[in-house]
C-alpha cells in the first residue's frame, strides 16, 4: 500500500511533552525509519493541501490536549494520581469524541500499550509508533506525519512520558503508588500502560480528515 507521508514541524502537541524542530521535508524512503512523499491513484496531494491539514492538526490537537489537560490538573489538585484515573476511566473518551463532532474530524488517542482496550492501535498506527520510538531513541528531531489515502488525511504525532506521567504510567509501587495501583486494576483489568520511563513514545495522536478543496 502506497501512503503520501509528510515530516512536519513548528508543532506544540502531546499528552505529556511538546518538543518538535521547525520546518517542512520531504524524503525519498531510504531506511525503514524515514517517511517516503509518493502519489497514489489520486494523484500529488499540493503543498497548499497539506499545510492546510498540517494546521488543521495542529490546532485540534492542541484543542483537545487543552481541554484534556486542563480538567485532569483539575482532578489530580483535588485528589492526587487517583482522581486522574478515575477521570480518565469516566471523561477520557467521551471528551475526545465530544471535541471530535466540534472540530469535525476523528480525534484518537492510540497506543501499541493500550491502558483502555478502545485505545489499541491498529496495524498501520504500530507502524508509526514503532517509526517514532525509533526517531526518539536515535536522537532524531521528532516529526509529525500527514499520510493521504483515498482521499482521506491522517495525523500523526507521538505522546511521550515526563515525570509527571509516570505516577499512573511508570512501575508499580514503585512511580504509581499502592491507592493508585489499586485504582487502575479495578478499572483496567487488562491494563498495559505500566512501566514507562520518561521521554519514551507512549502512544500517538491519530487525527482524520475527509479531504475538501
Amino acid at each position: 500500500m502506497k501512503y503520501l507521508l509528510l515530516f512536519i514541524g513548528l508543532f506544540f502537541l502531546s499528552s505529556c511533552k511538546d518538543s518538535p524542530k521547525p520546518g517542512i521535508q520531504a524524503v525519498e524512503q531510504t531506511s525503514e525509519t524515514e517517511l517516503v512523499v509518493d502519489q497514489s491513484h489520486h494523484g500529488k496531494v499540493s503543498i497548499d493541501t497539506l499545510e492546510k491539514y498540517k494546521n488543521l492538526g495542529q490546532k485540534y490537537a492542541a484543542t483537545t490536549k487543552g481541554v484534556l489537560g486542563k480538567k485532569l490538573v483539575q482532578a489530580i489538585t483535588e485528589k492526587g494520581p487517583d482522581g486522574a484515573v478515575e477521570f480518565c476511566n469516566i471523561n477520557a473518551l467521551p471528551l475526545t469524541d465530544s471535541l471530535s463532532l466540534v472540530q469535525g474530524a476523528k480525534i484518537r488517542r492510540v497506543s501499541d500499550k493500550p491502558r483502555n482496550p478502545l485505545n489499541k492501535a491498529n496495524e498501520k498506527e504500530l507502524v508509526f509508533i514503532a517509526d517514532f520510538k525509533k526517531m526518539l531513541a536515535s536522537g532524531k528531531a521528532v516529526e509529525p506525519i500527514l499520510d493521504t489515502t483515498d482521499g482521506q488525511i491522517d495525523f500523526y504525532y507521538p505522546i511521550t512520558t515526563n515525570a509527571m506521567c509516570l505516577q499512573c504510567h511508570g512501575a508499580p509501587e514503585e512511580q504509581i503508588v499502592t491507592s493508585t495501583l489499586s485504582i487502575l486494576d479495578k478499572l483496567y483489568p487488562k491494563d498495559m500502560a505500566r512501566v514507562y520511563q520518561e521521554n519514551e513514545v507512549r502512544g500517538i495522536w491519530a487525527i482524520s480528515f475527509k479531504q475538501t478543496n
